[in-house]
């Protein structure tokens, strides 16, 4: 296993790339000393750190991307995983709770669905060891994506990887080419994945993952008063990003959320206006400040989206005055890859690259 094979443990759209933090805290940072993202996504800096021997610390509000960056920071084995897996169906032979619907006949063959709906309400019952912690996000890796030529990889009938399929669109497609769901063996999926992503991982892991709305000051009460962090290295939702939660809707389901898909907004930054945003955002860099050492070092990864007619730099320079936060230096982070960053996410605009920028900045308190 390559040390990064974890950290593709499960597609997220608005992902930096491995090198932005791994680089940064591998030249930098010192072992032991504390790292920080709180708006941590699928763990990609979690993961650095873990490879680094760094502790970290993760906050996100959406239920799917803490299961997946608590994933991150499992200690567990394949064995193990397997093991965990049997060991549910077992628990859970018959779910209370399997959806029905046009969507969801054609969307998963009805035993597929069946033994992945008794491994969610056996993970909802108890998700607090590594191996389930560590099963659950390749559940959720594995949840939708491609059909495979030669071997079945993913749990669904063809699909993004991505995002999740909305219904009535998904249903049209499968219907035109007349793809009927696969019938796979659930529990072989499960052993490919768990040795993929944890075979040989011997990097032991230590920090924290938190669900809560890092604006929000009780967020941060559920960490110790000994921590005291000395990088933070994130990348916040761009201005006009609102789609998170209704794109992971399938991934949402799994992790104890509706069958539907929800568009509401809960604890999701306002994008309403620049300044609104600005001023949320600032609740956030006053509220890390707060956990860190004197002379801290924060990191930002900002940019925009082709559909808002908003200049990023200026938006996030607003955010951060009176914070406590000194800007040092703006370099540039280069263009946007289509499908993979914020700034081009399902755009239907133009399809220019747009610059995205790293802004380094220190605590002064």
């Amino acid at each position: 296993m390559t040390k990064a094979s974890l950290n593709g443990i499960c597609p997220y759209f608005t992902m930096f790339p491995l090198d932005f933090p791994n680089n940064i805290l591998g030249r930098k940072a010192i072992r032991g000393e504390w790292v920080m993202d709180p708006f941590c996504g699928r763990g990609t800096t979690n993961y650095a750190s873990r490879m680094l021997g760094l502790p970290s610390i993760g906050i996100d509000s959406s239920p799917v991307a803490v299961a997946l960056s608590q994933a991150k920071l499992a200690n567990t084995t394949p064995e193990s995983i397997i093991a965990t897996a049997r060991e549910i169906l077992a628990e859970v032979e018959t779910p209370q709770h399997v959806p029905d619907g046009e969507f969801w006949e054609w969307a998963f063959d009805a035993n597929v669905l069946y033994m992945l709906c008794g491994l969610r309400e056996g993970l909802m019952i108890s998700c607090d060891s590594d191996s389930r912690k560590a099963l659950r996000a390749i559940l959720l890796g594995g949840l939708h994506g491609p059909r495979g030529k030669t071997r079945q990889s993913y749990f669904s009938n063809q699909s993004q990887r991505t995002y999740a399929p909305k219904p009535a669109y998904a249903i049209k497609f499968w219907r035109s080419k007349e793809l009927r769901p696969p019938s796979i063996d659930v529990i072989e999926i499960i052993k490919y994945r768990a040795y993929r992503y944890y075979d040989g991982l011997s990097e032991v892991a230590s920090g924290t993952i938190i669900q809560g709305d890092s604006r929000l000051t009780n967020t941060y009460l559920q960490l110790s008063n000994d921590i005291k962090v000395s990088w933070v290295l994130t990348s916040p939702p761009y201005y006009g990003m609102r789609t998170y939660l209704p794109d992971q809707w399938l991934r949402l389901w799994f992790v104890g959320g509706s069958a539907d898909v929800d568009y509401s907004m809960n604890g999701q930054i306002e994008h309403t206006s620049p300044s609104i945003f600005a001023n949320q955002l600032k609740q956030v860099w006053q509220n890390t400040g707060f956990l860190c050492k004197p002379g801290a070092r924060l990191i930002i990864r900002f940019g925009a989206i082709n559909d808002r007619k908003a200049e990023p730099l200026p938006i996030l320079k607003e955010s951060l005055k009176d914070t406590g936060w000194r800007i040092q230096t703006r370099k540039s982070a280069g263009y946007a890859s289509e499908g993979r960053r914020q700034a081009l996410h399902i755009s239907k605009a133009s399809k220019r690259a747009l610059e995205e920028y790293d802004i380094w900045a220190i605590w002064q308190g």
